[in-house]
């Protein structure tokens, strides 16, 4: 959406003028750059941090049943539908009774009874996690030799189990849903450890598509093969229901930009680990990837798509490929673009990030030598929680209940307030959500009017 100083002078006055009332757009390890391309998939300490901070969920300890359930209906978002349930030791006035309920009704639990208070064994957690994670069916098509050929990585017997508590520890195995590193520790009527539940809770996460989303990681071997990939088979977004108000804005001249993104490659990154890097040019975004391995940071890597429109007047000339003219004869410009997430594998990593942009990915004067490809005098990347040497902004957001797309309007903060009032004035009905968070100082300096 932006273009370098040198090169277009005249458009970055406008969207200078823009990005002062309004912006938009929407475990790794640190290791050297000629590491394994092999990466290892997230674990239990992995899969804690992330039920903390998305969910609240925190299990350890002396776990029961209930808690468990609880866990499970809250990580999901299962709530009962209202229709009477009866259990023989849960009443409706209960604590447990909602969260019950849901997996009740979801054919996770069977009842009549729920035994909430006793202790969460390994073999009722694993039954819990199978059936939440959609797995059951796949369970119960086990044969004998089939159960007892899995169970054998357990050192268990069928018999420990019963007939469908057998299928289900076999199906948890051989889908992976139990993890060979706890192989060894599964004693089907010992209490659940805390690396056994948030194992079987991440990896339900997982299977239904409601855990991390990313193409890979920075030191991948094929990750180049990916992000090209990811980047050729986007396209320009149509939101149009989000696109009329937001046009409406442009042509009230109460925004002349904005970006549109699909919730549907949201990356979902533990926030405290995570930043999102923002731009237009794909070649930048190869480079970046290099610079990265070759400063020996790794991270996950998730391509999110967006595009960007912003007025581009009618005294500039012949407009690019993808514009609608408006009433007054400038045109509305929609361009291509993106954002790389990155989740590294801890906070150090994460705040190295700024020193390796600011060196190799900033530019402070035309025609400087030894940053990589386009590389912007003002960069856009940040963080949702508190990092040093990063300043506040609001980001205006904006959302469809009925569509995965989203707008996500950037502004000062004091600017929010202006912003959210005229766009309520075009559709009294708009969803908008104002959401501060973490930005870097150039960026800050940009919507300050400041030129670097």
């Amino acid at each position: 959406m932006r273009k370098t100083q040198s090169s277009y002078s005249k458009l970055l006055v406008a969207l200078l003028l823009s990005f002062s009332i309004i912006f938009t757009q929407s475990t790794a390890f640190a290791a050297s750059p000629d590491a394994s391309a092999t990466q290892q998939e997230d674990g239990a300490a992995q899969y804690k941090l992330f039920l903390k901070e998305k969910f609240d969920v925190s299990l350890s300890g002396k776990v029961t049943k209930g808690d468990f359930i609880e866990a499970v209906a809250d990580i999901l978002g299962y709530k009962p539908s209202g229709k009477e349930v009866a259990f023989s030791d849960v009443k409706p006035d209960s604590e447990l009774y909602t969260a019950a309920a849901a997996l009740y009704e979801k054919g996770i639990l069977s009842g009549p009874a729920i035994q909430g208070e006793q202790a969460l064994t390994n073999a009722v957690a694993v039954s819990i996690a199978v059936r939440a994670a959609d797995l059951k069916e796949l369970a119960y098509t086990y044969p004998a030799a089939k159960v007892n050929k899995a169970l054998t990585k357990l050192n268990v017997k069928s018999s420990a189990l019963g007939t469908k508590g057998a299928q289900e520890a076999a199906a948890a195995v051989d889908t992976g849903l139990l993890t060979a590193d706890l192989y060894s520790s599964f004693k089907p009527k010992n209490a659940a450890g805390e690396q056994l539940i948030n194992t079987l809770l991440g990896k339900v996460l997982i299977t239904k598509g409601l855990y991390k989303k990313y193409i890979g990681y920075v030191n991948d071997g094929d990750i180049y093969a990916k992000l090209n990939n990811a980047y050729h088979t986007s396209d320009i977004i149509d939101a149009p229901k989000l696109q009329t108000l937001v046009n409406t804005a442009l042509r009230q001249d109460l925004i002349t930009g904005y970006n549109i993104k699909d919730s549907r490659f949201n990356a979902n990154f533990v926030d405290s680990l995570s930043l999102i890097y923002g731009h237009s040019d794909f070649n930048h975004a190869i480079q970046l990837i290099g610079l990265l391995r070759s400063e020996g940071l790794n991270a996950k890597v998730q391509f999110e798509p967006k595009t960007s429109a912003f007025i581009f007047l009618a005294e500039w000339g012949t407009p690019g490929p993808n514009v609608v003219q408006i009433e007054n004869g400038n045109y509305i410009s929609y361009a291509k673009e993106y954002d790389l997430a990155f989740e590294f594998a801890n906070a150090a990593d994460k705040a190295a990030f700024q020193d390796v942009i600011l060196t190799y990915a900033k530019k402070d004067k035309a025609d400087q030598t030894g940053l990589i490809i386009e590389s912007w005098w003002q960069p856009l990347y940040y963080s949702q929680t508190e990092l040093k040497d990063y300043e506040v902004i609001t980001n205006n957001f904006i959302s469809d209940p009925d569509s995965p797309y989203t707008v996500n309007p950037f502004s000062l903060n004091e600017d929010s307030a202006k912003v959210i009032a005229g766009l309520k004035a075009i559709d009294p009905n708009v969803n908008v959500t104002p959401i501060q968070f973490w930005v870097d100082k150039p960026f800050y300096r940009y919507l300050h009017d400041e030129a670097v």
